[in-house]
């Protein structure tokens, strides 16, 4: 993997960790609280996507620019992962709520 590949990853598993919080604080109310997950879910794979398309692949790799936003969703999605379980282990521990 290159390094403006890395920094990417470094980066979308920075804002999958603040993403969540951040949009519980917008959409904590008595109508939208079952949406903060799925909303942090497709928010990470939009930006995934769109971080993925914009850093410059490896010399010499030619891949199609459709799988490269997805494997960008993908990576989106699996921050947003991270992001929930060490936000879920910060707020109630090892041994649970």
């Amino acid at each position: 993997m290159s390094v403006p590949r890395s920094l990417a990853v470094v980066g979308l598993l920075v804002l999958g960790v603040l993403a969540l919080p951040v949009l519980a604080s917008f959409l904590d109310g008595p109508g939208t609280e079952n949406l903060i997950i799925p909303a942090d879910l497709v928010l990470m794979a939009v930006v995934g996507a769109l971080v993925w398309r914009l850093v410059p692949a490896p010399a010499g790799a030619e891949v199609p620019p459709a799988r490269t936003a997805l494997v960008g969703a993908g990576i989106g999605v699996a921050a947003a992962a991270v992001g929930l379980v060490l936000f879920f282990f910060l707020l109630s521990g090892f041994r649970g709520a």
